[in-house]
């Protein structure tokens, strides 16, 4: 509260205990939805939930709007990328299948599932999913089957409560040799057919849509150690940073110098688990891992090595196992661990 006019200072951290364990966590981008975020539980068996919160800025309390249940805990979650609010609300899901929901409070609804092997009854689990901010109708998803599928959306307009989004396969590629871990779409090129993924093989492979019949091999791990999570800088293009399995260490890579690490951020004392630039900076990044850290990093120094971040933060109770930067929020860091979500004025 104020005090003789003084106005109350803000608070630095805002925290949120959902009612299991979380793993997959993203900020809304719509311009009216400020603090909110979706949270997807890590519950070993068949039953999971999508849980959608909102900070209260008057009372600096987080409260769930909607929870809604998931087959198999979600590996992403994402929202539609739309900054202006001119598409319906949606957000996609990863797990057993790609899923798309329109957001409701307190009712979330399924509008679609996007499944590419109709004839079969197994289904190869994806590990990840980016949507495209350039064209809201492309979502791109990696697997375990050795492939990439690039999806397109169509989003209707609203007509009653008919389901009006649709969604078909653009194109499906073997992306590498063995399981896809991670895939993100590049901003270079206009920002639409360019995209980037990760896999066991150990390589970071680039692909154009307009050029599918061959990719890029911008890295490969001298010991072929599986690569876990890919990222690309938001302001430069030029740049990426992926994250090898039970590494300690984020490599920093420039495209225009293929195989050669331009940056290693080695502070981390455990695994890294969780890798977000910066969405309004060119030069900073914040990684987290196991020793239940998060990190800073300002990389203007490349290629003279980066010796320590500039910001660290502990979180006391448990590792980070994921970590997003929102978009229209860049002042906030959110991180999860255990049940916890928590926001970081940064």
């Amino acid at each position: 509260m104020a005090v003789h006019g003084v106005p109350a200072k803000r608070k630095e951290i805002y925290k949120y205990e959902a009612p299991w364990p979380l793993y997959s966590m993203n900020w809304s981008v719509r311009p009216d939805k400020r603090f909110r975020l979706a949270l997807g539980s890590f519950v070993e068996e068949y039953n999971n939930k999508v849980q959608i919160v909102s900070l209260d800025e008057d009372t600096s309390e987080f409260s769930a709007k909607s929870t809604f249940d998931h087959p198999y805990p979600t590996t992403k979650i994402m929202w539609i990328p739309d900054s202006k609010g001119v598409f319906p609300d949606l957000l996609a899901t990863s797990g057993d299948y790609l899923r798309v929901w329109r957001a409701g409070e307190p009712e979330t609804r399924l509008e679609c599932v996007l499944n590419n092997n109709k004839n079969s009854d197994f289904c190869a689990p994806l590990t990840s999913f980016d949507w495209n901010e350039v064209d809201p109708n492309l979502i791109g998803t990696s697997s375990i089957d050795t492939t990439c599928t690039i999806w397109g959306l169509e989003t209707g307009q609203v007509l009653g409560r008919v389901n009006l989004v649709a969604g078909h396969v653009k194109t499906q590629l073997i992306a590498h040799d063995k399981e896809v871990y991670d895939i993100a779409f590049s901003r270079a090129g206009g920002g639409r057919d360019m995209f980037a993924s990760v896999g066991a093989d150990g390589s970071v492979r680039m692909f154009d849509l307009r050029h599918l019949e061959h990719s890029t091999i911008i890295y490969e791990d001298p010991q072929h150690t599986p690569l876990l999570r890919l990222a690309w800088n938001k302001q430069d293009p030029n740049y990426l940073a992926t994250v090898a399995m039970d590494a300690c260490e984020v490599i920093i890579l420039d495209v225009r110098v293929p195989c050669t690490p331009v940056a290693r951020l080695n502070n981390h004392r455990a695994c890294v688990n969780g890798i977000a630039w910066a969405p309004h900076s060119s030069c900073h990044i914040c990684t987290a891992g196991d020793d239940h850290q998060a990190l800073i990093w300002d990389i203007q120094q490349m290629p003279r090595a980066i010796e320590d971040p500039i910001l660290a933060y502990t979180a006391a109770e448990g590792e980070i196992n994921q970590i997003q930067w929102g978009a229209t929020q860049p002042d906030w860091i959110a991180i999860c661990y255990n049940k916890a979500l928590e926001i970081l004025r940064v």
